[in-house]
C-alpha cells in the first residue's frame, strides 16, 4: 500500500477477497496446497480472458490481464524449466507404463499434484499427448 503501486495492490486484494471467499463459503481456513490451487485457477482464467481480449482486438484489456499474471506468479513457487517438465513427463509414463493417448489420465494423475501452480497444465497435456502418440 505505502509503494503506491496500485495494479499491485488490487491483484492482492483480489487474491485475499478469492481466498477469503471459498474459506467462508466452504468454512474451512485453506492450506498452502489449496491455496496454490485458487492461484493456479486464476492464472488459468487470466490467460483465456487474454485469449479472448487479443481475439477482440483489445489490447489494453489484455495488458492489463498480463499485469495480473505477473503479480500472481510472485506468490506461486518457482516454475519448472522446460527440461524439468520434460523429465517429469517421461518419468510419470514410465511408472504408469503407459503407450497411448488413453492412459493419460493416468500420467496426469501423477504430475497434476507435483506440477500444480509451477507448470502450466494445459502445456503439460499437449506434451504428454505428443509424446504418447509418437
Amino acid at each position: 500500500m505505502k509503494s503506491g503501486d496500485k495494479a499491485r495492490l488490487g491483484t492482492i486484494r483480489m487474491i485475499l477477497a478469492a481466498i477469503k471467499q471459498i474459506e467462508v463459503d466452504e468454512r474451512i481456513e485453506l492450506d498452502d496446497n489449496r491455496i496454490i490451487a485458487v492461484l493456479d485457477k486464476m492464472l488459468k482464467q487470466r490467460r483465456e480472458s487474454i485469449r479472448q481480449y487479443r481475439d477482440a482486438n483489445r489490447v489494453d484489456l489484455a495488458e492489463i490481464e498480463e499485469a495480473e499474471i505477473q503479480i500472481i506468479q510472485a506468490f506461486l513457487p518457482q516454475a519448472l524449466s522446460d527440461e524439468e517438465i520434460q523429465q517429469m513427463i517421461e518419468q510419470a509414463i514410465a511408472e504408469t507404463d503407459a503407450s497411448s493417448i488413453k492412459d493419460m489420465g493416468k500420467v496426469m494423475g501423477i504430475l497434476k499434484p507435483k506440477m500444480q501452480g509451477r507448470a502450466d497444465m494445459a502445456v503439460v497435456s499437449a506434451q504428454i499427448k505428443s509424446a504418447l502418440s509418437a
